[in-house]
């Protein structure tokens, strides 16, 4: 067995002012365009939908009744589902503190109470956010408000081609031999008491099913919105057959980008033999957002996935990201990106779990810290036994641009196989002043000069990224957000 390990440590003066140098030359012209993107354009491009929602219901027995009161035509068998998974949240407890999952993120202040289950719409005008459409034709279009479906497309080509797309809570009514196979079948409803009430109370979601060999050329768009204190339980499962491809960009935005909500969701991605997926996941839910999720891949023998998250809304986050490669030959690459400001707390753990034999996984999370806010990342590389031959990496850089915030970083690896090689690894850094200079000497000013290096640190990502829209956007979020280092 192979091990390599690489431990936190602070980058040398000398390389920062290598890096400077490149930085100066490479990153001027990306630099000026992020300008202009951030400085020409509005934060967001805005489409109204007309529905308002309204609801009393709390997340209690008696909601939960009301809930199920209001699902219209909800088959038998999910709204069993439902049952079994609302009794089993009402048994557990909230997440202990000194729990190791939970010791760093602190939730005592989050009430759920305060927030309301998702119900039926009304009329009124509601605005949609769109950051990644930009330059880009979709295939299919699903767009949700508080967790209500109001805007689905799909091109009548991939229609005819038995491409199944659209809302979720719909085509469990209509379509269940196609939804229940999956459904659930990833993502485990019981893992914590977030998950079980989010199987309790999903609501809208998105599902798309891609028949064996299919090729979607065009990106399948999601964009989820919620309200100032509105809630989003949202589920969204893609399953991709054999040998099949497609491109999903989902995005998550509140419509103040300081407004209060709770996003209580799953993500699960399953790809059998040979299939590729590239899925893009965009978070700016506002700065007083609650965010819970568990969000888990299955990919089979050869098949190949690229997952990029971008993490840069909310509150206060924990996500349970996790890749499990189930069959011989799979092949996962996850881009992580996250910026805080202000209080924010996002915590992310992420695991690589293999599963079969020569399989390659390859995660990178870059974040940084600015004001008084903090990230977690906590990552693990699992090897099972008959795993053999694997192929494992995995890191987490911080750029720690204020001397009040902080970057929490914990890489781990459990290997049961001997013919492996796992690799993780951390740093954490402060920008140094000799970067500054070196860019201020060169006509940048100072908070120039900080975007640019900030944008040059999360350059390696925008590398890894092959969608453009995606790298565009993504770079120009950053820009917008970053002020002078203190």
């Amino acid at each position: 067995m192979t091990h390599l390990a690489a431990c936190s440590a602070p980058l040398r003066r000398s390389d920062a002012h290598h890096t400077s140098c490149c930085l100066a030359v490479a990153y001027r012209e990306r630099f000026h365009r992020a300008t202009f993107l951030f400085s020409a354009t509005a934060k967001y491009s805005f489409h109204f939908f007309s529905m308002t929602t309204t609801s009393t219901l709390t997340f209690d027995a008696a909601g939960f009744e009301a809930f199920l009161a209001s699902r219209k035509d909800e088959p038998q068998w999910l709204t069993d589902l439902r049952r079994e998974s609302f009794s089993h949240a009402d048994a557990m407890d909230w997440p202990a503190r000194r729990s190791e999952e939970w010791i760093r993120t602190d939730i005592r202040t989050f009430q759920i109470n305060k927030f309301a289950p998702p119900v039926e719409a009304t009329a009124g005008d509601v605005p949609a956010v769109h950051q990644l459409r930009d330059g880009v034709e979709p295939g299919g279009v699903l767009e949700t408000y508080d967790s209500q479906v109001v805007s689905e497309s799909l091109d009548e080509e991939l229609a005819a081609k038995g491409v199944i797309f659209g809302s979720l809570e719909r085509l469990c009514r209509e379509q269940p031999d196609k939804v229940r196979p999956f459904l659930y079948t990833v993502v485990d409803p019981d893992y914590d008491k977030f998950a079980a009430l989010h199987a309790a109370f999903w609501s809208g979601g998105q599902f798309l099913y891609v028949p064996r060999g299919v090729v979607i050329e065009k990106p399948i768009y999601l964009g989820s919105t919620l309200s100032d204190g509105g809630t989003d339980t949202a589920h969204t499962l893609i399953v991709l057959e054999d040998g099949a491809e497609a491109t999903v960009l989902h995005e998550c935005n509140s419509a103040n980008p300081e407004a209060a909500g709770l996003h209580m969701g799953a993500v699960e991605l399953i790809q059998k033999p040979g299939s590729h997926l590239r899925y893009v996941n965009v978070q700016e839910w506002g700065h007083k957002t609650y965010h819970f999720a568990h969000q888990q891949a299955n990919i089979d023998r050869d098949s190949q996935l690229q997952w990029t998250i971008a993490a840069m809304g909310s509150g206060l986050s924990k996500v349970n990201q996790s890749v499990d490669m189930v069959g011989a030959g799979a092949n996962c690459q996850v881009n992580g990106v996250m910026f805080t400001e202000g209080r924010q707390h996002l915590a992310y753990h992420t695991q690589q779990y293999h599963r079969a034999p020569n399989c390659h996984s390859d995660f990178l999370y870059k974040s940084a810290q600015q004001d008084k806010s903090r990230t977690v990342w906590r990552g693990m590389i699992k090897v099972d036994k008959v795993a053999q031959k694997t192929d494992g990496y995995q890191r987490n850089d911080n750029l720690v641009l204020s001397n009040h915030s902080r970057a929490d970083s914990i890489p781990g690896l459990e290997i049961e196989a001997d013919d492996v090689r796992c690799t993780h690894g951390s740093t954490t850094a402060k920008v140094d002043e000799e970067q500054i200079f070196y860019a201020r000497c060169r006509g940048f000013t100072q908070k120039e000069a900080t975007r640019m290096i900030v944008s040059g640190f999360f350059q390696q990502i925008f590398d890894r990224i092959t969608i453009e829209s995606v790298r565009d956007a993504l770079a120009a979020a950053i820009a917008r957000q970053v002020r002078e280092y203190e």
